[in-house]
């Protein structure tokens, strides 16, 4: 799995119509509304890197409300959660 970390910055007065558009992406596991210098963070999930290319500069980049993005592309996680969903693969 893929995951990638979206920074991006929105036209003022439309964060949340702007998220809720984001979440509707296939590919776009959370979008948060977060402080600093980014107006929200989107959580890319997606199985090859050639869609990465599809998420973030073909649909991400192309909604109206979208003014910049910045992606970083993660080498690993490191959660809790996901160590546990691993180990839990198969057991009911």
């Amino acid at each position: 799995m893929i995951t990638a970390l979206v920074e991006i910055d929105v036209e003022r007065g439309r964060i949340a119509e702007t998220a809720q558009q984001l979440v509707d992406i296939e590919g776009v596991d959370q979008v948060w509304s977060v402080t600093g210098d980014h107006d929200l963070v989107a959580l890319v999930r997606v199985r090859e890197y050639d869609q990465v290319a599809d998420v973030v500069p073909g649909r991400i980049d192309t909604l109206p409300s979208v003014l910049h993005t910045k992606t970083m592309l993660a080498f690993r996680v490191y959660s809790r959660r996901e160590l546990e969903e691993a180990f839990n693969i198969g057991v009911e």
